[in-house]
């Protein structure tokens, strides 16, 4: 007789980041669209402050209007109940406390937890801290491992490894906070090996979050400080005129690629307002492409996906530069925007999988590479 036990989900969503709400958007439409038939779904919301909240107090964290329509939206103010996340449920241990006492109620609730499936965007969620718990935890995963999604935030050490495997990313120059005590140097340095137009990022963030483009030397300053409000590290990197082409990647060991999509943004790039405010933006799918420049963005995604070390999924961002037709790779995002109406689902809806299906095969994959890796040894016997 076939078993009827559903699979228990943990999704964490929310988190101390400055894209907090873009996570309650993509978390309301998973809940929303996951196969209730087959997974119990165990909601783990994180604040803005880094409270842990579970049950009633995790849904509380996503306002109403958000579960609906799956649009970012300001959220209300914090829930008091405390979340537990089972540690190492493979030997039947007790709940390890995250957060505030623990209670029998969220105790029970979350005990057995078959997976999780992490909705964290940027910082303390996508760069590889919630990974590295979930892997003391022993327990299974959605998308990339703790060098993966460590890697994929941080835009230096990402570019670098695309640039040792081959693959091919415009000019960059990285620099901390201890190099302000020279703001003429970096000027001078910014104009005569990088040019202008560039692009003023922080390292570690995403949805273009601290990203500002400069057009001259007087305008460097202000936005280096801004970006330096986001992140210890920060890039300059070159721009160019250029189409943004996007492309979604799957899998394990044997990555898909997705058919290429192209972002037209109402402002002069694709900046936050552009992708969560302003409404006159446009997502193309297929993007209009020769045969031979789609296959090259998705062999690139691939190979991208590859240099990092990743599993489960990615969104790979390019540059199509319109002079010469150049594809240049610009960044990886281990957890990309997950709503319905985001790329990366997008995507996959247009090469074939349902976003529905799209979550079961993530949780299948976050599952098979856990298996894999148990069988692993953990000590050395003589």
């Amino acid at each position: 007789m076939k078993s009827t036990k559903k699979i228990r989900v943990g999704i964490i969503f929310g988190g101390k980041s400055a894209e907090h709400e873009v996570s309650l958007a993509s978390a309301a439409s998973i809940i929303s669209a996951i196969d209730r038939e087959k997974y119990e779904v165990v909601p783990i919301g994180i604040t803005p402050t880094g409270r842990w909240l579970l049950g009633e107090g995790a849904r509380k964290l996503i306002p109403q209007e958000v579960m609906k329509t799956g649009k970012r939206i300001l959220i209300p103010p914090d829930p008091e109940i405390k979340a537990l996340l089972p540690f190492n449920p493979s030997v039947g241990a007790s709940p390890m406390a995250l957060r505030g006492k623990p209670s029998a109620e969220s105790g029970h609730s979350l005990a057995g937890l078959d997976v999780v499936f992490p909705v964290l965007h940027g910082r303390f969620g996508e760069d590889g801290t919630i990974q590295g718990l979930l892997e003391l935890a022993d327990i299974p995963y959605v998308s990339g491992g703790v060098l993966a999604s460590a890697v994929g935030m941080d835009k230096d050490v990402m570019k670098r490894l695309f640039r040792e495997a081959g693959l091919p990313v415009v000019k960059f120059v990285v620099y901390r906070r201890q190099d302000l005590h020279s703001p003429a140097a970096i000027r001078k340095k910014v104009a005569r090996s990088i040019g202008f137009p560039c692009f003023v990022k922080p390292a570690n963030s995403g949805s273009s979050v601290g990203i500002r483009k400069i057009h001259g030397t007087g305008e460097l300053d202000e936005a280096i400080q801004e970006a330096f409000e986001f992140d210890e590290k920060i890039l300059v990197e070159q721009g160019i005129e250029a189409r943004e082409i996007e492309c979604s990647v799957l899998g394990n060991e044997h990555p898909i690629a997705s058919v290429p999509g192209e972002v037209i943004p109402a402002r002069e790039f694709y900046d936050y307002e552009s992708k969560y405010v302003d409404e006159g933006s446009r997502l193309i799918i297929p993007a209009p492409l020769t045969a031979s420049q789609r296959k090259r963005v998705q062999h690139l995604a691939i190979e991208a996906f590859k240099a990092i070390d990743g599993s489960g999924m990615a969104r790979a961002d390019f540059f199509l530069e319109r002079k010469s037709g150049r594809v240049i790779l610009n960044e990886l995002n281990t957890i990309p925007g997950f709503t319905k109406i985001s790329m990366y689902p997008k995507l996959w809806e247009a090469s074939g999988i349902s976003y529905s299906e799209l979550i079961d095969r993530l949780i299948q994959l976050a599952m098979d590479r856990h298996a894999k890796r148990s069988q692993l040894k953990t000590r050395y016997d003589e």
